[in-house]
């Protein structure tokens, strides 16, 4: 079964096309949607575009057996790969305020590809699945029951793809069974989250009932004193203001002027005060998540990259892993890209890089899916 995989973040437009049994893409491309994808005009025309680069990297669209999308929110009703129909599309559009910087994104790809591949079954592989593990101890938010039942408050978490991925691809580095690992993943990049894997499962993840809460990400603050929010709402700040401020204009942007961490990198060893903040914010941050991600296993063996930053911003993993001493996790870290163990050899907890392939995962759960 071929199957074109569509991967719509909060940045780029992910697309590949992977025939089953390989793991070399036949084709692969990144259209980059800024930090946030929902303020670039122009996507439907991007999809097309796509679509006709697909063609002229010979790769016919009566080719395609099936397509995979990637669908950031799927509430309660969706823990597993699901086949798309109308109803299910609907239904999704019900939880997109849970994910307004994904969902709707997601969505509209959706329905660009049922339009253009209209005899193409389709499936949607959802992040929050990965979670479906957690225990009330780990989704139960401290609040009152009614509000708890009414609004249908629990923590969901997310990346969930990427992190199913990280712990497979860590167990084959490790030559460990991934099924008994103990391993933090650290997915950094315009959005942030940790997750703390045991056996397998999602023990404990940094997000909660939307993609705003924890880790400082790239436009979003990340999780703040709630009585900040009460304080703003109460001084004259409307809801929506707020929501703006906190989705699309917090985070690296807020502090450092830009979300994008290389140029904060370059600014940084210029002298740039402002850079310097951003970057020692988010490594706190990200440092933090990982400690609290430990408490959730019964041993650490390992502490996974993965990501646009975990994977490409060294100095980032750097500072991260310095912060982590109390866990034996210091000592510095060996050079490399891709998949990579950044430790000496037997070194335990180990850190690691992996390459995000969400791909793999999403076109795994579509083939399963469709039978």
């Amino acid at each position: 079964m071929r199957v074109l995989v569509l991967n719509a973040g909060s940045s780029t437009l992910k697309a590949s096309v992977l025939d089953a049994g390989h793991h070399d893409p036949l084709f692969a491309t990144t259209l980059e949607w800024g930090a946030d994808a929902t303020r670039s005009e122009g996507r439907n025309e991007d999809f097309e575009r796509l679509l006709e680069q697909l063609v002229i990297e010979g790769i016919p669209l009566g080719s395609i057996d099936a397509v995979g999308h990637r669908v950031v929110h799927g509430g309660t009703r969706f823990n597993a790969p699901t086949v798309i129909e109308e109803a299910v599309v609907s239904e999704l559009d019900e939880v997109s305020e849970l994910a307004p910087l994904h969902n709707p994104v997601g969505i509209e790809t959706i329905r660009a590809a049922r339009a253009a591949l209209p005899d193409v079954p389709q499936v949607a592989a959802f992040d929050t699945a990965f979670h479906a593990s957690l225990t009330p101890g780990a989704y139960r938010y401290p609040l009152p029951e009614t509000w708890v039942v009414e609004h249908g408050l629990r923590r969901y978490g997310f990346h969930g793809l990427s992190v199913a991925w990280a712990v497979a691809r860590s167990g084959e580095l490790l030559g460990t069974d991934a099924a008994s690992l103990g391993l933090v993943v650290a997915h950094l990049g315009s959005g942030c989250s940790v997750t703390a894997v045991a056996d397998g499962r999602s023990a404990w993840t940094s997000m909660g009932m939307t993609p705003l809460e924890g880790l400082m990400m790239g436009t979003r603050s990340g999780s703040v004193d709630p009585g900040v929010l009460l304080r703003l709402l109460r001084g004259g700040v409307s809801t929506e203001a707020l929501a703006e401020g906190l989705e699309h204009g917090s985070g690296l942007l807020a502090v450092g002027g830009t979300a994008d961490m290389r140029e904060l990198l370059e600014r940084e060893a210029s002298g740039d005060e402002g850079a310097a903040l951003a970057i020692e914010l988010f490594v706190r941050r990200a440092a933090e998540a990982v400690a609290a991600a430990a408490t959730a296993l019964p041993r650490l063996e390992g502490l996974a990259f993965t990501g646009g930053i975990g994977e490409h911003a060294a100095p980032i993993r750097e500072r991260v892993v310095s912060r982590l001493t109390v866990l034996g996790l210091g000592g510095p870290l060996l050079a490399g890209d891709g998949d990579a163990i950044l430790t000496p050899a037997g070194r335990r907890p180990a850190v690691l890089c992996v390459t995000a392939r969400e791909d793999l995962v999403i076109a795994e759960a579509t083939r399963f899916a469709l039978g």
